[in-house]
């Protein structure tokens, strides 16, 4: 049957969201303040800005609002930007659920795996903020529905730390450097597969009101995921270097990109795994094996490369 769902943001999540819908049959339409969004028939693109415009005649028969949208990677504007911007999509909704795509934030360093039942209590700037906001959804009367995945790649996918500093490197048969430790397990979830997770969530009542995770595959190592790569572009391994994690902590006194990333540094020193088996359980989901998504990353990437050479 076709429904209306409300898109808001055209990043990486919200594109592949709306493209799945939209290949199911439904109604997209979607929300940017560029007017950015797929080129479909059944997408519609509209220039909204959520944090001032009227909001209700957007959310208008909608089945589902997947709240999809970004703000600069830093704590002040995180503490500053988001629970207002979350309480305005939540008090337009009006009782129709909101999707969320989550972080891993709210749980802090763990030791073991990530589930589902750990503690999500962490406090430190933005992984503190991800807690609030939790914690603000939780007490709105609209339902809502999270779905946390780990560092996710894939088709569209660039900031990220198996994005634009990697893969046109990689296929480029360049050296590659990545964050703290090289060597040890960290999990990354496939962009399709997490779109999937929040398309699904959104549709099952029975899931409204809860902390889900998105289909992750079994954890490898950053320079496991950059030989993968290298294998779907049937080149060399590259070389794999790593910025110390002292470096990343001395440079991160100062404010800027350094400082951003020693908040959550502990993800790239220690073994970070997401378990998602309860929830792939849950949503009826496998995650898509990683020789296959790294396959189908690096054809988007060279697609790309194609298209901004032609």
């Amino acid at each position: 049957m076709n429904q209306l769902h409300v898109v808001i943001g055209a990043g990486p999540v919200g594109w592949t969201i709306a493209e799945q819908l939209a290949a199911q049959g439904h109604s997209v339409r979607i929300l940017t303040r560029s007017g950015s969004g797929p080129d479909h028939p059944a997408v519609e693109r509209r220039r909204v800005n959520i944090e001032t415009d009227d909001l209700t005649g957007e959310f208008a028969g909608a089945t589902a609002i997947y709240l999809c949208t970004h703000v600069a990677y830093e704590f002040k504007v995180w503490r500053e930007k988001l629970p207002a911007m979350e309480r305005r999509v939540l008090d337009a909704a009006a009782g129709t659920v909101v999707v969320f795509p989550e972080s891993l934030y709210s749980y802090g360093k763990t030791d073991g795996p990530i589930r589902e039942d750990s503690p999500r209590t962490a406090t430190h700037r933005k992984l503190g903020v991800r807690t609030l906001l939790l914690a603000a959804r939780d007490t709105h009367r609209t339902p809502t529905v999270s779905v946390a995945a780990s560092d996710f790649y894939g088709p569209r996918v660039r900031t990220s730390h198996m994005g634009a500093r990697i893969v046109p490197k990689v296929t480029a048969g360049k050296s590659v450097s990545v964050i703290a430790e090289a060597d040890v397990p960290h999990s990354f979830t496939y962009i399709p597969d997490f779109a999937a997770a929040m398309i699904v969530a959104g549709a099952r009542k029975d899931l409204w009101n809860t902390f889900l995770h998105a289909p992750t595959a079994p954890a490898v190592t950053q320079r496991g995921m950059i030989e993968l790569f290298a294998d779907a572009a049937r080149v060399p391994a590259p070389t794999v270097t790593a910025i110390p994690a002292w470096i990343v902590r001395t440079l991160g006194v100062v404010p800027g990109q350094m400082k951003e990333l020693s908040d959550t540094l502990y993800q790239f020193q220690y073994p970070y795994v997401l378990d998602s088996t309860r929830s792939d359980t849950l949503l009826g989901l496998r995650p898509t094996p990683l020789d296959d998504g790294a396959a189908a990353t690096v054809a988007w990437w060279n697609a790309e490369e194609l298209t901004s050479t032609s």
